[in-house]
């Protein structure tokens, strides 16, 4: 890969994104990437808003992303994802959970997928919560979910085989097959 791969991920504190941060980092790093990545607020809160930056490919000197300069944004929840829109430029490519975070004040998932859609970048909302729910009974994989995805669409230049390697790496023995079994369930559904 030439080209620096600029990746935000957001969500809400609780939800698995540094989880998954730290996935990506490891399967970058496997390929043989430069990684730089960054926790930048939110993280002592659970329920709180959650932003990472990781930037991957030949040489990195900063984690962080300029606004409109990230290539794929992967969003946890519905309104966390449109907040992003902001920083998005023409490249921009959007994974965002069919979840929302329900709290007073909030507009409808209805709403918020109407101003998706009027976003002219090319955005996936997919029921990675719902699926983990069901397939699973454990919604906190859908980040993960969300990665195997992602990595089956094309959308981020990692392999299969490196992310899995890293859960392997990274994942306690007891939640392995359950991380594994998120990751590849994404594979079966699309």
């Amino acid at each position: 890969m030439e080209k620096t791969f600029n990746l935000i991920v957001n969500g809400i504190g609780g939800q698995g994104v540094i989880t998954l941060l730290t996935f990506i980092d490891q399967a970058a790093m496997i390929q043989g990437y430069d990684v730089r990545s960054s926790e930048l607020h939110g993280l002592s809160q659970r329920g709180g808003s959650v932003e990472t930056h990781i930037r991957f490919g030949k040489k990195i000197n900063s984690p962080l992303i300029p606004n409109g300069k990230a290539d794929l944004i992967i969003s946890s929840e519905l309104l966390e994802g449109l907040r992003e829109t902001e920083k998005s430029g023409k490249q921009t490519k959007f994974l965002v959970n069919d979840f929302i975070f329900p709290f007073q004040g909030s507009l409808s998932a209805e709403e918020i997928k109407k101003q998706f859609a009027s976003n002219k970048n090319e955005i996936h909302i997919i029921p990675a919560s719902q699926v983990c729910k069901e397939k699973l009974q454990n919604e906190i994989v859908s980040t993960v979910y969300s990665l195997g995805y992602a990595v089956a669409k094309n959308l981020i230049p990692i392999k299969k085989e490196s992310v899995l390697k890293a859960i392997d790496q990274i994942v306690p023995e007891k939640y392995k097959k359950l991380n594994i079994k998120a990751f590849l369930l994404a594979n079966d559904h699309e």
